[in-house]
């Protein structure tokens, strides 16, 4: 009898093992590369602690914003803390605003909501070391702050990201949704090869993240 117990709860552990384990690495199997368009919504999957750190685990946009209706956009990664949102043009014209100082793309996901203390992992795969700029697409209710890291090692002083918040605006909400694009906020060093790249909010958040562009400044 204490064998075909033991045996059980063996089982019973293994089982319960294999269901709360999360696959881990680039989402999709898809590896975002640079140069290139690192797409913020895409992060790494792992769940919290892994993939991600989030100040509460509730997707405050995907599936809570957008209602759960079986769309792709309006259910984007719902289950994870992640909070994630995406342009909206009409009914309503969120981010339709004379305010942006640069136009998003229409139905463009993105990561918000952001809180100081939060971070986001992304994979990638460099192609060619060399020195590339570091640009992004981003909206923010008052001046932000974000650093990088790669493969653990902090590779950027904390970078400012100024305000898109403009007196005129009428409506309260819409402070959060003034798009603006900064072409080049730093320079890094990266090298040919798979990484582990992590993105935080360092102070204030209230910031949106579209995407970070990688460019090379040399040809070496």
């Amino acid at each position: 009898m204490k064998l075909i117990f033991s045996t059980l709860f063996l089982l019973f552990c293994a089982v319960g093992t294999t269901l709360l384990a999360q696959p881990t690495g680039a989402w999709n199997n898809s590896i975002q590369q640079i140069p290139g368009r690192l797409q913020c919504e895409f992060y790494d999957l792992g769940g919290e602690g892994i993939a991600y750190h989030d100040a509460d685990s509730v997707n405050n946009g995907s599936g809570k914003l957008n209602p759960a209706d079986g769309t792709f956009l309006n259910e984007f990664r719902r289950m994870e803390g992640v909070d994630i949102s995406y342009t909206k043009f009409r009914d309503p014209a969120i981010d339709n605003s004379p305010y942006n100082l640069v136009e998003p793309v229409k139905e463009q996901l993105y990561v918000g909501w952001t809180v100081p203390g939060e971070w986001i992992n992304y994979t990638i795969k460099v192609t060619k070391s060399g020195s590339y700029s570091v640009g992004i697409m981003y909206t923010a209710s008052g001046d932000g702050g974000i650093s990088l890291e790669l493969d653990g090692n902090q590779i950027t002083n904390e970078l400012r990201i100024p305000s898109t918040r403009n007196e005129k605006e009428t409506v309260a909400w819409r402070q959060w949704h003034h798009w603006n694009r900064i072409d080049s906020l730093t320079t890094v060093q990266l090298k040919k090869g798979t990484h582990l790249l992590k993105l935080k909010t360092v102070s204030n958040g209230n910031m949106n993240y579209d995407y970070l562009d990688f460019k090379p400044t040399s040809k070496k």
